[in-house]
């Protein structure tokens, strides 16, 4: 049976949350009134919220609060599509309860962390715990699509204000099978492209008059494979390139044909940027045929998180962790890309921690109830770690002063 809101204890406000959020069927870039209910509880707790739309996209920016450091947390209230709705056990909008697990589109991706991060909120500031540092919610409606019109408008709304962000915690699903084993401190580039050869069609039994499109297309294959990418190293993955997709045309077995296309993915490193892919894979191009069109599409940035910055971010994340669960998180950049390269910069530090992410994008999707709790004590902690000592004068490492999560009132014990 549905596990009863009305039965729960306080503590289990980030799942009253998170199922008032997936109730919403807020499929890209439709957001369904996801951010408007946000806005409406983060002004009751004092924010200022703004909403900088576009193109049908909505995107809330939330700021509470001011002071040497920004620390920011940003997630998306878009959804994919649910697919066929008589292979879900529940109505996927429905947010239930079973055995334990709340199922139901946005349970891992990510919902979740955002009503995670809304409870932990909640909770700092109705403990009236320190807040010497400001605080800014970044929300958007179009993570899963193009993303042309999310955090990408966020970001450049910040930076018309000149609003700079020290630390950004993004709520994605990242753990493999319980909260806190794995965070993603960093995420490969990705860039997609069409290319298409020209040569003469003919007769396949008079190939001296004409030039076959699929054969010199082989050859540009053949190059393009033989690129020899940096095989990245403990921290980051290395590049590659992947060929997705052919297509010569109309098939006649006599005919050769004058034309043939190719789509192709880079999944690149921090070693590279979108220029130099771009002319690397001209010049190998050029060496082949000068018969060719090429167009990139959905460019990707990398970035990375090291830990080896001044008052780590990862150091935070990590202590956090390992105050809730007893143990520290694998560091990993494996995955897709994510609104985190948005914000990522030589002085912005980005880490991604959410719940598990096996079930993301699939029929059923679900977490167990431990994990959504386990993630809200560890937000807790992260925000009066970050927002509650002077960041010039705190080592991550040393022990703490402040009451540790669950030791003030709102606990989940």
């Amino acid at each position: 049976m549905p596990l009863s809101i009305q039965a729960q204890p306080l503590a289990l406000l980030s799942l009253q949350y998170s199922q008032e959020l997936m109730r919403r069927p807020s499929i890209t870039p439709d957001d369904q009134g996801c951010q408007q209910w946000l806005a409406e509880r983060l002004t009751a707790l004092g924010f200022h919220c703004k909403f900088v739309d576009k193109e049908g996209v909505s995107n809330l920016v939330a700021m509470l609060g001011e002071g040497e450091k920004t620390l920011a947390f940003a997630g998306h209230t878009d959804i994919v599509p649910p697919g066929p709705l008589d292979k879900w056990s529940v109505d996927p909008f429905s947010a239930e309860v079973i055995n334990d697990e709340l199922i139901g589109r946005g349970a891992a991706d990510m919902k979740t962390g955002i009503g995670a991060m809304l409870a932990a909120t909640e909770r700092h500031l109705q403990a009236g715990l320190p807040l010497n540092h400001r605080l800014v919610w970044l929300i958007t409606s179009d993570e899963e699509g193009e993303a042309e019109h999310g955090s990408k408008v966020i970001k450049a709304y910040l930076d018309e204000q000149d609003i700079h962000l020290d630390y950004c915690i993004v709520g994605e699903p990242t753990a493999t099978s319980h909260t806190g084993d794995t965070i993603k401190v960093g995420r490969r580039g990705a860039i997609s492209a069409r290319l298409r050869v020209s040569g003469k069609q003919g007769h396949v039994a008079y190939p001296k008059y004409a030039d076959n499109a699929i054969h010199k297309m082989g050859k540009v294959i053949e190059a393009l494979s033989s690129i020899e990418w940096d095989q990245g190293s403990d921290d980051f993955p290395g590049t590659s390139l992947q060929i997705t997709h052919i297509d010569s045309g109309a098939f006649t077995d006599n005919i050769v044909p004058a034309q043939c296309a190719i789509c192709f993915n880079i999944r690149y490193s921090h070693r590279y940027d979108l220029t130099s892919l771009e002319r690397l894979v001209n010049d190998r191009l050029n060496e082949v045929t000068t018969d060719f069109e090429l167009l990139w599409e959905r460019p990707c940035q990398p970035y990375f998180t090291s830990t080896d910055l001044q008052n780590s971010l990862i150091r935070h994340v990590e202590q956090a962790i390992h105050r809730n669960t007893g143990k520290f998180p694998v560091l990993s950049t494996s995955g897709g890309t994510s609104d985190g390269r948005f914000f990522a910069s030589t002085t912005t530090q980005v880490v991604e921690v959410g719940v598990p992410n096996k079930t993301i994008h699939q029929i059923n999707e679900r977490i167990h109830i431990a994990d959504l709790i386990a993630l809200e004590d560890i937000y807790s902690d992260l925000l009066l770690s970050l927002l509650g000592r002077d960041q010039r004068e705190w080592n991550p490492w040393e022990k703490r002063s402040w009451p540790l999560v669950g030791e003030y009132q709102g606990s989940q014990e």
